[in-house]
């Protein structure tokens, strides 16, 4: 079956924040986004058909998660990882960073160390530091300046060991650095852990979308005794674009930390489940093969179209293509101007909305990410603007 993804679909005025939060301070048709990491494209015709036949009964009551959704999810990741999550392990929540609050919530107190590697999606030091959590960061390591992030080891454990470290949130492939895990790396992460008692919440929210010849290895996957540490999630909501409809699901194959982690959800008076979430859910992971496919094609042409451009057009920032996820991180430190300089002209004069690197972190300051799941003909829109923008200069 052939998509269209080159047909722009104009989302204002649908009360999406990509959109309209942006035209809260600027008009729709003056700024163009790419920041907020969802698709502009329209989902899988099945899900969208499973969607329709479920809403035409009319009756949305309290639903809840059955043995045969568990099954569509666990096949998935099982066709495509190699891992099959132990049986009755799942729990579904309304999101990732949901997840991951309940998991700071469960297996951490007030004052105890959390540890993330920075620049990392924002929302993980917020998470953090609103449940009163020491916010502790192991920053990766760009070698050489070239857009290849490396795990500093050694900082890692000594930040652990001094910092009274409980909980590890692992952003696996790596948003916005773009980094797919090696076995190796994620192994010796795994051994420091274990030996310290630093349980791991696995983000692998974005481990669809990993381009050969890398390839995505789940941190349970690693070894019973590590499945036995983790808190594995994932969602469909950033690989068939759902995340308006609140579902992701979340692998705990120790049965004492899942009892921790639903009471947890107990606390946050989370209960049953969004219906049309766990419709489309499983139709995504039971139908929607076809379709995944042919977008992750024209994202990775995305990608590569636009690393190809930047490095024509705007050859003083640097930029490496991501292993993993759709978003892009561009480098701008070589133009010798502050953080805030970037982001003014970005806004102002190439009237583009991206994500600032400094919301990543101290480490990010500089950088900029762009979010490239928009037809090509909107993309290039916006390159175009970012390369006029800085040659002005």
């Amino acid at each position: 079956m052939d998509y269209d993804f080159d047909t722009i679909i104009d989302r204002h005025n649908s009360d999406c924040i990509k959109f309209d939060f942006t035209a809260e301070r600027h008009r729709p048709d003056d700024v163009l986004s790419y920041w907020v990491a969802d698709m502009d494209f329209p989902t899988a015709p099945e899900i969208t058909s499973a969607i329709i036949e479920r809403a035409s009964s009319g009756i949305f009551g309290y639903t809840d998660v059955k043995p045969h959704y568990e099954k569509a999810v666990s096949a998935w990741y099982t066709k495509r990882f190699g891992y099959t999550p132990k049986e009755q392990s799942l729990v579904v929540t309304p999101g990732v960073v949901f997840a991951i609050a309940a998991a700071i919530y469960a297996f951490t107190k007030p004052g105890d160390g959390v540890l993330i590697q920075n620049p990392v999606y924002y929302p993980f030091a917020e998470t953090v530091q609103a449940q009163g959590r020491t916010l502790v960061t192991n920053d990766l390591v760009n070698k050489d300046d070239s857009g290849y992030y490396e795990i500093d080891f050694k900082d890692f454990e000594r930040k652990i060991k001094e910092n009274n470290v409980r909980l590890f949130l692992l952003c696996s492939p790596h948003n916005p650095v773009g980094r797919v895990w090696k076995r190796q790396e994620l192994e010796q992460l795994a051994e420091i852990c274990l030996e310290n008692g630093v349980k791991v919440f696995a983000d692998e929210i974005h481990s669809d979308f990993v381009y050969a010849p890398c390839r995505h290895i789940p941190f349970a996957a690693l070894s019973d005794k590590v499945a036995d540490n983790t808190i594995l999630a994932t969602a469909p909501t950033k690989t068939f674009n759902l995340a308006g409809l609140q579902v992701s699901d979340i692998f705990i194959s120790n049965d004492e930390m899942r009892r921790n982690f639903l009471h947890a959800l107990d606390a946050f008076g989370y209960s049953q489940k969004n219906t049309l979430g766990l419709v489309a859910s499983e139709a995504a992971y039971t139908k929607g093969e076809a379709w995944f496919e042919a977008v992750k094609k024209y994202i990775e042409q995305n990608i590569d179209r636009s690393i190809a451009f930047i490095k024509k057009e705007l050859p003083q920032v640097k930029v490496r293509k991501p292993e993993g996820t759709y978003l892009i991180w561009l480098d701008f430190r070589g133009l010798g101007l502050t953080c805030r300089e970037i982001d003014d002209i970005i806004l102002n004069k190439a009237k583009l909305w991206l994500d600032s690197g400094r919301i990543f972190g101290s480490s990010g300051q500089g950088f900029e990410r762009i979010n490239v799941c928009c037809s090509w003909s909107y993309l290039e829109q916006g390159l175009i603007r970012l390369a006029q923008a800085f040659t002005q200069l």
